[in-house]
């Protein structure tokens, strides 16, 4: 079992290298079209945050019995990501040479899914935190470039995280093991409000993990609000 599940890490592992460095076409083609290159970044961090990150979030709880190899893989793709940030020269195409929210959504990923996973034995409620930043902020971001063509905090933005997290958060928190659906909506409307700060260091990343995650713990140790069908 174990060396399926390393063999399924692999192949993650493998896949967000290639989406990351698949976003290189992506930033070319766009500058050389005319985009302004910081607004070819902040696109392309928003296709990692969903195909990368999303898709491997989605896949964990079919394969993977333990956190164990979600934590590791999160630092090791944090690690990854703030080493090329600070060392290995920077992957110009998808990171932004002000901030490193980058890897900071990496280690909150990997925190956040192994500390409710340990919690709760419960890997759908587990990911629930982490898929608000995937696809959620990922929504958000797209929106917010769209509409102004640089990274900045909106109103809009919010409300296109909300029209994303919110059912996310219903149904993932109905069809997990502790079947916390109204819990996965409140988790979901208070990261789209959080997602707009950010305080130094304390990117929206960050708050939208922290919580999250301390909304679901709450919920899972009260319990359902309501009974589902």
């Amino acid at each position: 079992m174990m060396l399926i599940e390393a063999g399924w890490a692999a192949g993650m592992a493998i896949w967000v290298l290639m989406v990351i460095y698949g976003t290189r076409w992506t930033y070319d083609y766009w500058t050389g079209n005319g985009m302004e290159p910081m607004v070819a970044v902040y696109y392309n961090r928003k296709i990692v945050h969903m195909l990368a990150a999303g898709v491997v979030l989605l896949i964990m709880p079919l394969v993977f019995t333990q956190p164990w190899l979600p934590l590791l893989g999160g630092f090791a793709l944090g690690s990854f990501t703030a080493y090329m940030h600070k060392f290995g020269g920077r992957m110009h195409w998808m990171q932004n040479p002000e901030n490193m929210n980058d890897s900071s959504f990496a280690f909150m990923l990997g925190i956040s899914v192994f500390l409710l996973w340990i919690l709760f034995d419960d890997p759908w409620l587990a990911i629930l935190p982490s898929l608000f930043m995937a696809f959620g902020d990922g929504v958000t971001g797209i929106v917010r470039n769209k509409l102004y063509s640089e990274r900045t905090k909106s109103a809009w933005g919010n409300v296109a995280m909300a029209i994303v997290s919110l059912p996310m958060g219903w149904f993932i928190g109905a069809i997990s093991i502790t079947g916390i659906p109204l819990w996965g909506l409140i988790a979901g409307a208070a990261s789209s409000f959080v997602e707009r700060y950010e305080f130094g260091p304390i990117d929206d990343n960050i708050l939208i993990a922290i919580t999250s995650t301390l909304i679901l713990i709450i919920g899972a140790n009260i319990g359902a609000l309501i009974t589902t069908m």
